[in-house]
């Protein structure tokens, strides 16, 4: 299967604080890889690497084999790089309509492109196209967080980043965001996925990286990242679990 991303011994810093120590994963056509690992760990620097927005000290990011170090970020979207930020970041005092055609500022020259990616879009979230004349800042969080996955969608990249979709939705919500985002790869767009809920993002990709304290500890198939315990442990509940197996067979003895 063809790499559209591949990033090769990654150091960011902030400062004197080392945030990625030499870091290597790939993304493939089509696929979607997730990133899981604690607040902290390296996650969303990550993404905002790929999207040009933090500086590389030292590795490689390449696209298409193309690098993308030094790269201005709107040169990165017209590539084929969408990034979802963390916490939404919609233009509240612009209309649901409005935030979808910035989204779409590397075809704003073509109004037919740009409407049919509208279109594309109220499709995947039809309750968009009811309130696309609302203000962005009085929509429900996962109502924003929907525009914002929209808006994202609007450079029709082939690559779309996604930092903590589902933070601080209700779980009814959260499900509806994981089946949208899975419905997304179905079209054809890779993603890659930084999420805390490891249980769903495990359910939906094909490959994962768990990050700790900037670095890469385990790799591999989702399914196989399923079934190791210190994943389990550390972030399917299974310290929690076991904790309550443990005192199920205690009071069972007395």
């Amino acid at each position: 299967m063809e790499t559209l991303l591949k990033i090769s011994d990654l150091h960011i810093y902030y400062g004197s604080i080392q945030a990625l120590k030499g870091i290597s994963l790939d993304v493939k056509k089509s696929e979607i890889v997730s990133v899981l690992g604690a607040n902290g760990a390296g996650k969303s620097t990550l993404l905002r690497a790929i999207s040009g927005l933090v500086p590389v000290h030292k590795g490689e990011i390449l696209f298409r084999e193309k690098t993308l170090k030094r790269r201005e970020s709107y040169k990165i979207v017209i590539d084929g790089i969408s990034h979802v930020p963390e916490g939404r970041h919609v233009f509240a005092t612009l209309s649901v309509e409005e935030n979808l055609n910035l989204g779409a500022f590397n075809r704003r020259g073509n109004q037919k492109l740009v409407s049919e990616r509208k279109e594309r879009a109220y499709d995947l979230f039809p309750i968009l196209k009811q309130r696309k004349d609302q203000l962005a800042g009085t929509l429900s969080g996962g109502e924003q967080q929907m525009l914002a996955i929209g808006r994202g969608l609007m450079s029709d990249p082939e690559l779309l980043l996604l930092d903590e979709p589902s933070l601080g939705l209700a779980p009814l919500l959260v499900k509806q965001i994981f089946k949208i985002i899975k419905e997304i790869n179905e079209r054809g767009i890779a993603i890659l996925l930084v999420e805390q809920n490891a249980r769903k993002a495990l359910a939906i990709s094909n490959r994962a990286y768990v990050l700790e304290t900037g670095n890469v500890t385990i790799s591999g198939s989702s399914s196989k990242l399923k079934d190791d315990k210190k994943v389990q442990e550390a972030y399917l509940g299974g310290t929690a679990l076991k904790k309550q197996k443990n005192h199920f067979l205690l009071k069972s003895n007395i």
